[in-house]
């Protein structure tokens, strides 16, 4: 007998409904009165909610489609700056000014710290973009000599301009192609199906530091196309696993290159990782650093100091090798593209395939399987990032150190087997890409519905409600499958009154397509 739990969320992936939703209470600041509404979770994997999943990787098709042959330049002068985002910025700079004097009067500032960063929190949440002060602190750099194993890469003069060349057929009509590239990272080993022919000699600690850095090869690579390209190229691009576990990138690129300079640009690419070295394990066991509140992570045995992540790059030699370089592989495919050809539905389609689903689940035998949890085994004590727990396993304390530290035990995302390394974003888009930020492809999604079923975009007056979110117990949220319950019956009235609509309008284009034939 079917289990009723499981038959109602059955039925409500079949109806699109939300199965995790966050009960909301929107109070309505003009009658008082106090409403719980059932609020979509919004996940992005088919495992913890199917149809958030499926509307998220639609909002990406739909996001990818209208970006990737504009024929216009997009808009991108900011808006003005509301009263309230200047009200802001004028008690940032009072609280500036009152810090500044403490300071000066050698008087504590902690306070002073703490209310201007929850000021620079809230100028954010306020719609307002970057940080008042810009970059604070100072940047080490090393020198821009571009290696002497990697070829020269060509450049073009810049032009502004995000659109790419417009070509002139026999036909007399213009085309504005643009392109489908895919990168993939360097071998390791032999593979078979998916799996390491012998897992004795494939290099899981390159493998492991490649899927790392992975995403800084991709911004090097975007900085590169465009000054080789010589203009502004906007992508839109999406991260998945291949089946031997490696990260590959998907990217839909407006405007075209000679498939030539694709290879010479992904050959000529590289990311260099300076960071202290990882070759000599000083803690592991029960002899790990201990914490002590005035001088940090100490050596258990001798009490010694470890060196702290800004000490540890000091010593780095000028003239020493980079902890890591990555580098693209060889295998590099770029195809054509035409706007309304059944390719580039293809193509979008591609791109966001598995954006339902974890990188983890590109091991889909056991075979695979094994094969990442050696990958896994062989990302357990990588740093991830300088604030990484694994660096005391190497004596150096990590940036922004603090106690509790564990090393092989870092909750980033590199290290999580959904991951197998890779930590940065899957889906990556530039900001010119289709004039409209996510929220705004949502918002049109939703003002199509809301305008074929005959209501209104938006209430009355937006600025009526308050909402908080609901305390676990709360006696007015009714239980989960009673709140499914009624999203179900809501949503097979939407669906109905859609079919309505959709049957009317059939019967319109017949009886016009009967007068033209009369």
């Amino acid at each position: 007998m079917p289990l009723a739990r499981e038959v109602v969320e059955a039925i409500a992936i079949d109806n699109g409904v939300c199965i995790r939703p966050v009960a909301l209470r929107r109070m309505d600041i003009t009658t008082g009165t106090s409403q719980i509404i059932d609020v979509p979770c919004g996940s992005t994997l088919d495992a913890k909610c199917p149809p958030c999943a499926k509307r998220n990787r639609k909002l990406r098709m739909a996001q990818c489609r209208e970006g990737w042959h504009l024929a216009a330049e997009p808009v991108t002068t900011p808006d003005e700056p509301t009263e309230y985002q200047r009200h802001l910025v004028e008690w940032r700079a009072e609280a500036q000014a009152l810090r500044d004097t403490a300071q000066s009067a050698g008087d504590p500032t902690d306070d002073y710290d703490q209310a201007i960063m929850e000021l620079d929190a809230e100028i954010n949440a306020a719609g307002v973009r970057g940080n008042v002060v810009g970059l604070v602190g100072t940047k080490r750099s090393r020198s821009t000599r571009r290696r002497q194993d990697a070829p020269n890469l060509p450049k073009r003069m810049m032009t502004a301009t995000t659109l790419g060349r417009t070509y002139s057929g026999a036909d007399g009509r213009s085309y504005r192609p643009s392109m489908f590239i895919t990168l993939t990272l360097d071998t390791y080993g032999r593979v078979n199906a998916g799996a390491p022919v012998d897992p004795g000699s494939y290099d899981y600690v390159r493998a492991a530091r490649d899927a790392i850095h992975f995403g800084k090869l991709i911004d090097r690579f975007v900085q590169n196309l465009r000054r080789v390209a010589g203009y502004d190229v906007q992508y839109f691009a999406s991260v998945e696993m291949q089946k031997r576990l490696a990260p590959h990138l998907h990217m839909a690129m407006r405007g075209t290159l000679p498939r030539a300079d694709i290879r010479a640009l992904a050959a000529a690419t590289y990311h260099q990782v300076w960071w202290p070295s990882c070759d000599v394990v000083r803690f592991e066991g029960n002899h790990l650093p201990v914490w002590d509140e005035q001088a940090g992570y100490l050596d258990p045995a001798t009490g010694e100091v470890l060196l702290t992540w800004a000490q540890a790059l000091d010593e780095l030699d000028p003239d020493a090798q980079p902890f890591h370089v990555v580098r693209f592989g060889p295998q590099i495919d770029a195809q054509g593209i035409l706007a309304g050809t059944p390719d580039a539905d293809q193509a979008i389609r591609y791109v966001s395939k598995y954006l339902t689903k974890t990188l983890g689940q590109a091991a889909d035998t056991q075979a695979a399987r094994d094969h990442a949890a050696r990958l896994l085994d062989a990302l357990r004590y990588e740093p991830c990032t300088p604030t990484c727990p694994n660096w005391l396993r190497y004596g150096v304390q990590p940036k922004n150190a603090k106690p509790g530290m564990i090393p092989g035990r870092c909750r980033g995302k590199a290290h999580r087997a959904e991951h197998l390394g890779y930590g940065g974003r899957r889906v990556l888009v530039s900001r010119k890409w289709s004039n409209k930020t996510l929220t705004e492809h949502k918002a049109d999604r939703r003002t199509w519905v809301l305008e074929a079923l005959g209501l209104d975009a938006e209430p009355a007056d937006a600025g009526r409600y308050i909402w908080s979110p609901v305390a676990a117990g709360d006696p007015d949220v009714s239980p989960i499958r009673v709140r499914l319950l009624r999203s179900i019956r809501e949503r097979l009235r939407w669906r109905a009154h859609m079919n309505q609509l959709q049957a009317a309008a059939e019967g319109q284009d017949l009886s016009a397509v009967e007068g033209r034939a009369a």
